[in-house]
């Protein structure tokens, strides 16, 4: 279930208070996520802080489809926005963001239950005042499922009976409450916090869970596009060749394969028509042109591959010896699905930005990225 928030007042209320309390907020784009946090707001803009270098902010948020996502009470609010520029707010970097004219408000999260917990050792206390352990199965903010170390005696509990459980879940989460039986089998029991957790408890507890969702939520992402890429290499004709490399440099070939190889093969071919008519009939997953200087007969020829490329394959631009302003002015020219300038120490970017794209491109996601400014 979802609601919108349209009145300024309310839009301006929620932010501050987010802001008051430094709230965990996820920057998201079509193909990238940044975890940050709420700095300040004023007028005319919310400040977040950069927890990214500024090239990553430049080339990674700069675009139309920017949102933001940000845990309140026991759901979570979204709002598209748009960056503004790079700030400063009392020593800290900033990333200046518009103030958003609406935030979509869910509430569906109460029973999202987190599976991924780790190794976490519950110990509760029965009616009978028998102290026993049991390992943390799965838990939100309104409850939590254990398994016991030894088969549950039925005379000893029952759906109904109440329990006092201590689940240090993190260093700041320690969980001591009570919890209702809602559900038992011969081990396994599913609780329901009664009384509901003190808000002290309930904030972290509710921002933990809101975390824990958005990595679980790029976890089924990947998986899913990993299912894609095998069955399109199971399909009769359809030898898929990984990552197209369209440039004339064997030596960033061999830099970029290393980068690449977690995300998918690298494999370059020459600059020429028939070189990229005969790789896209293999359906490659993203094809990147290599980008080196602005010269006019090198941006004509390059121009004439993109085109032939467009429409069939995600396009990334990767620049090298010329500046982000003219790269992504090209980008726009030419409809790239994105750009970035290469530099060695932005390969994890590389491979972020990467993986977003095939993301986007498997879940049917069609139309450029808006050209950022460097």
């Amino acid at each position: 279930m979802a609601t919108a928030l349209k009145r300024t007042d309310a839009i301006q209320e929620v932010l501050v208070q987010a802001c008051g309390r430094n709230e965990l907020v996820i920057l998201v784009t079509p193909y990238l996520r940044f975890e940050s946090f709420f700095v300040a707001l004023d007028r005319n803009e919310l400040q977040v802080a950069a927890t990214m270098s500024r090239e990553d902010a430049s080339f990674g948020l700069r675009g139309a489809e920017l949102k933001l996502r940000f845990p309140v009470g026991l759901g979570f609010m979204e709002a598209p926005v748009k960056l503004l520029g790079l700030g400063l707010h009392e020593g800290r970097r900033t990333l200046r963001l518009s103030i958003p004219k609406l935030l979509q408000e869910n509430d569906h999260r109460t029973e999202y239950r987190v599976d991924r917990v780790g190794r976490v050792l519950v110990t509760y206390g029965t009616p009978r005042g028998e102290i026993l352990q049991a390992s943390l199965v799965d838990l939100n903010t309104r409850g939590a499922r254990i398994h016991a170390q030894k088969d549950l005696a039925a005379t000893t509990l029952q759906v109904g009976s109440e329990l006092i459980l201590s689940i240090p879940l993190a260093e700041d989460i320690q969980i001591e409450a009570r919890g209702q039986i809602r559900h038992m089998g011969p081990r396994s029991i599913g609780l329901e916090f009664s009384p509901r957790l003190p808000g002290s408890v309930e904030q972290p507890l509710s921002r933990w869970v809101f975390l824990r969702r958005e990595e679980d939520q790029e976890r089924v992402e990947i998986k899913r596009e990993r299912n894609l890429l095998g069955e399109r290499r199971q399909r009769p004709g359809e030898a898929v060749q990984g990552i197209l490399f369209i440039s004339g440099d064997p030596e960033l070939e061999e830099t970029l394969r290393a980068v690449l190889e977690p995300v998918q093969p690298l494999t370059r071919i020459a600059l020429s028509a028939q070189a990229l008519k005969d790789a896209l009939a293999s359906l490659p997953p993203l094809a990147i042109f290599h980008v080196n200087g602005t010269g006019l007969d090198e941006r004509r020829r390059l121009k004439a591959l993109v085109e032939l490329a467009s429409g069939r394959v995600p396009v990334l631009l990767l620049g090298t010896q010329m500046d982000g302003a003219a790269l992504f002015e090209l980008s726009g020219d030419w409809k790239a699905a994105s750009a970035m300038v290469w530099n060695p120490a932005r390969a994890v970017f590389l491979q972020r930005l990467a993986q977003g794209i095939i993301r986007r491109s498997n879940q049917g996601g069609d139309g450029p990225m808006a050209p950022a400014e460097a």
